[in-house]
């Protein structure tokens, strides 16, 4: 009986307390004895062990953490500038690849044979332009025949004109050398016609060249658009294409390069952290500074926390009116290629520090109705229990506003064995005493 009573007695302790057990268990086997009974065997009871460690005071580095999209820094759709058939690709579906390395290759023939018709429209057109210089040359020289036939002719005219007057030659002579002066005026007129009309053949002939020449540019460019290349250095994605399939400029593209090194990351915050954050600094310079001076974090998918340091790179023009959001934008370098576009993963950053913050072990920490209360040793190894304000974590701990002094001792492990009033035990605490990992803002 003495046994199974002491069994008892242990269980309720651990349970509920040792004044409960004791009065308990002086009600349900002593009987009219009652409770105080009990409570006079147990004072004789050790008292309980319990792990206590000291409320540290420090300066703790407040981290806000938000969830991140990657996606490249660059990102160039490959789509196809004319219509043809794919003819060949050229490529290796996730590889990297440089900065006009041939991707994917149209049919290039009907573009070639358009090609080849302009430049013999354009040689004919040439022609034609040399040909209108030949009779402006022609013209020119026939000119200058018909110009010196008249001042032959004028001459004529004004030898004749004093001798008519003294009837030394007759009318008949002299009514000839006029009718020629006259004839050969109007072929020198006929001269300066023909070299105006050559003149606007050649500028018709040029005309044609420079349209026949854009034909021609045009017709070799669409032949170019037929070879579909890289416009970056980057990481090439599957072909959305297959050979043999159409393709044109109205359809989507045919594969996507994105520069991925480094790589951008997106993520939201809230208006309030934006106007909190520029709100600490008065002028632009002292606020672009501090930008700069943002080092970010990206934890990955599965928990781990990627080794390179991220960048902030923008932030956007707007709010998003329906979230109430402004997206944010930091790079991240990114070498080997792990980092990829469409992933997910959490990205934090430090935006103030708490300086002189009081941190205890989460575990410390015990809420009841909406209120946080800590288990208190003081010199004496007795208990009080008392109110605490909690604000941030940091890892594993705890950083209290209010209800805490450096330096004093709360109970870390066997809180649920201590009562107020209780005297305890206290050894050091050492399990879960990890150095803060992380500060995550509530």
């Amino acid at each position: 009986m003495g046994a199974s009573l002491e069994r008892t007695v242990n269980h309720l302790t651990e349970r509920f307390g040792i004044w409960v057990a004791t009065c308990l268990i002086g009600i349900g086997v002593v009987g009219s004895a009652g409770c105080s009974t009990a409570t006079q065997g147990a004072k004789t009871a050790e008292p309980p062990v319990v792990e206590v460690v000291q409320v540290e005071q420090k300066d703790v580095p407040i981290y806000t953490e938000w969830i991140g999209t990657l996606d490249g820094l660059v990102n160039a759709d490959i789509k196809a500038q004319v219509t043809g058939y794919l003819l060949k690709q050229d490529y290796t579906e996730g590889s990297f690849v440089k900065k006009g390395q041939l991707l994917f290759e149209i049919d290039p023939r009907p573009f070639q044979a358009v090609v080849d018709q302009g430049e013999g429209q354009l040689a004919q057109a040439n022609g034609q332009l040399a040909q209108a210089k030949a009779q402006l040359t022609q013209a020119e020289a026939q000119l200058a025949v018909m110009e010196a036939n008249q001042v032959r002719t004028q001459l004529d005219v004004d030898r004749y004109v004093p001798l008519a007057k003294q009837q030394a030659i007759t009318q008949q002579d002299m009514d000839n050398a006029t009718q020629n002066n006259v004839a050969a005026k109007a072929q020198v007129q006929a001269a300066k016609a023909q070299i105006e009309t050559a003149r606007a053949q050649i500028q018709g002939a040029n005309a044609a060249v420079q349209a026949v020449t854009a034909t021609v540019e045009t017709a070799k460019l669409n032949l170019n658009f037929t070879r579909l290349t890289s416009p970056i250095d980057g990481l090439a994605g599957m072909a959305q294409q297959q050979v043999g399939a159409l393709v044109s400029p109205a359809g989507g593209p045919v594969t996507t390069v994105s520069t991925v090194n480094p790589i951008k990351v997106y993520f939201t915050a809230s208006e309030q952290e934006y106007l909190d954050f520029h709100r600490r600094y008065s002028t632009p310079a002292t606020l672009d500074a501090a930008r700069k001076g943002l080092v970010l974090e990206l934890i990955l998918a599965d928990g781990s926390i990627y080794p390179q340091k991220g960048s902030f790179y923008f932030a956007d023009r707007e709010v998003a009116q329906g979230t109430g959001t402004i997206r944010v934008a930091g790079l991240f370098p990114n070498p080997g290629n792990l980092l990829r576009p469409g992933q997910y993963g959490r990205v934090r950053t430090s935006l103030r520090t708490k300086d002189g913050a009081l941190l205890i072990p989460q575990r410390a920490v015990t809420e009841m109705q909406g209120t946080y209360q800590v288990a208190v040793v003081d010199g004496e190894n007795k208990i009080s229990i008392r109110n605490v304000k909690t604000s941030d974590r940091v890892g594993s701990q705890w950083i209290v506003d209010e209800g805490l002094k450096p330096g004093e001792r709360v109970v870390a492990e066997g809180v649920q064995k201590v009562r107020p009033g209780m005297t305890v035990r206290p050894k050091p605490y050492t399990a879960g005493q990890a150095k803060p990992v992380e500060t995550a803002a509530k």
